[in-house]
C-alpha cells in the first residue's frame, strides 16, 4: 500500500476512535479544506470531548514541508488570499504562540509536517476552545476557518508566527 492509503486509513481510525467513544448527544463538526484553485486539499474533524475539541486534520497535494496550523476568526475563506478568515480566533486577547509564557491564542494549534508524497496527518487536543455556546465556541455567530500557511508557525513571535501566507482554508461546520 502507498503511504497515501496508510494515512488515510490512520485517519480514519482515529477518527472512529474518537466518535464511537462518544455519547449521542456529543457535538461535532468539519471542514474541507481549499487551496487557492478551489481544490480540496484536506479535510478536518473536530470533536468536543471532556478534554476539549479533538481536532485531526488529513491533507493532500500540499507542498512538502512544515506548515502553520490556526483556528481564524471568521467562517470565510475567499480566494486567492484567504483574508476574509480574518486573524486568529483570539476571544481572550492574548498573544501568540503556544510556547508564549503570557498565554497564547485559542487558534494557535502549531504545525503540521507534510511529506515529500504530500500528505500530512495533524491532531491536537485544545483545551481553550469549545464546540458549545461560549466566547470560544467555534461555532459561534461569525463561525471560525482552519487556515494552513506557507510555513512553519515558530510557535511564539506575535501576530502570527512568522508563519507566511495563507495557502488552503476550510470554514469549519456543525455536523
Amino acid at each position: 500500500m502507498n503511504n497515501f492509503i496508510l494515512n488515510t486509513l490512520l485517519f480514519s481510525f482515529i477518527f472512529l476512535t474518537s466518535v464511537c467513544s462518544l455519547s449521542s448527544e456529543t457535538m461535532s463538526a468539519k471542514s474541507k479544506i481549499r487551496n487557492s484553485s478551489d481544490e480540496i486539499v484536506g479535510l478536518a474533524s473536530l470533536i468536543q470531548t471532556d478534554e476539549g475539541v479533538s481536532i485531526s486534520v488529513q491533507v493532500f497535494n500540499l507542498p512538502p514541508g512544515v506548515h502553520a496550523l490556526h483556528l481564524h476568526e471568521k467562517g470565510k475563506c475567499k480566494n486567492p488570499d484567504f483574508k476574509s478568515a480574518g486573524g486568529h480566533f483570539n476571544p481572550y486577547n492574548r498573544e501568540h504562540g503556544l510556547k508564549n509564557p503570557n498565554g497564547y491564542h485559542v487558534g494557535d494549534l502549531g504545525n503540521i509536517n507534510v511529506k515529500e508524497d504530500s500528505t500530512g496527518i495533524f491532531h491536537h487536543v485544545s483545551n481553550l476552545a469549545t464546540l458549545q455556546k461560549s466566547d470560544s465556541s467555534l461555532l459561534g455567530k461569525d463561525g471560525t476557518s482552519i487556515v494552513i500557511h506557507s510555513g512553519p508557525d515558530d510557535l511564539i513571535s506575535n501576530p502570527t508566527g512568522n508563519a507566511g501566507g495563507r495557502i488552503a482554508c476550510g470554514v469549519i461546520k456543525p455536523l
